[in-house]
């Protein structure tokens, strides 16, 4: 048994017209924050469906808590990818309820994890509001609060941050990093190197499919370093080109 709560090696998807992913080596370890940064279309959501068994890899493995995927127990996984994953008719509540009992958990053990992760994410209020009539922002909420309620093993947030006010970041940085503490592996995707320096302990930088370096979360500037990496990376590939 390892200590890696996600690995994959040699992870490779491709689609039409150079998309996808090639090659990807990644480990994201037990009480770890690992961010993936890189531009849009950089594939990171791919990899991220890749690790989560939403896609289906050309070759390469994955094993989450040192399971493969078709045996890999999902009531330990919690995730956002793309859209949160909400019924607009039913309450945050009853969203949340229906999220906890399809992780394993029971009617009681349910009540408590809404009533907390509710506390958590400041969404007490809109717990009897029906999810269509919330703001984007608490949908965000409302989704990541249906990835976190379980306590996790493995998180995987695909930008977690988009649509948050302010308050919103500051309570997800929270939430993720309590997470760590106890022992989670987390992995987030972002474009935002500001807040991901905040929060990871290792950042790897994706472009055109492909892990092209890391980045210190510690570094003075961080952004300068991350356009330098991509900058490098694109006129490599373009001098090789035929």
């Amino acid at each position: 048994m390892t200590s890696a709560r996600i690995q994959a090696r040699g992870l490779t998807r491709q689609f039409g017209g150079g998309a996808g992913v090639a090659g990807i080596d990644l480990d994201v370890a037990a009480g770890q924050i690992h961010a993936l940064v890189g531009l849009n279309g950089a594939g990171k959501t791919t990899l991220m469906r890749l690790l989560l068994g939403m896609l289906r890899p050309d070759s390469g493995t994955v094993r989450i808590n040192d399971e493969p995927p078709h045996t890999t127990d999902w009531a330990h996984v919690g995730h956002l990818v793309e859209n949160p994953l909400a019924y607009g008719e039913l309450d945050g509540r009853t969203n949340l309820t229906l999220a906890a009992r399809l992780h394993g958990a029971s009617a009681a053990q349910a009540a408590l994890m809404v009533d907390r992760v509710l506390w958590e994410l400041n969404l007490t209020r809109y717990a009897a509001v029906r999810a269509r009539r919330m703001s984007l922002g608490n949908r965000q909420r409302l989704g990541l609060a249906s990835a976190l309620q379980h306590d996790p093993e493995v998180v995987v947030l695909d930008e977690p941050t988009n649509a948050l006010d302010p308050a919103g970041v500051i309570m997800l940085r929270e939430a993720l990093i309590r997470r760590a503490a106890g022992g989670a592996g987390v992995l987030v995707s972002s474009h935002h190197l500001d807040e991901v320096a905040r929060v990871a302990h290792r950042i790897t930088v994706i472009n055109a499919g492909r892990v092209i370096g890391t980045l210190d979360p510690h570094g003075v500037d961080i952004e300068r370093s991350f356009f330098a990496l991509v900058h490098d990376d694109d006129t490599q590939h373009e001098r090789s080109e035929p």
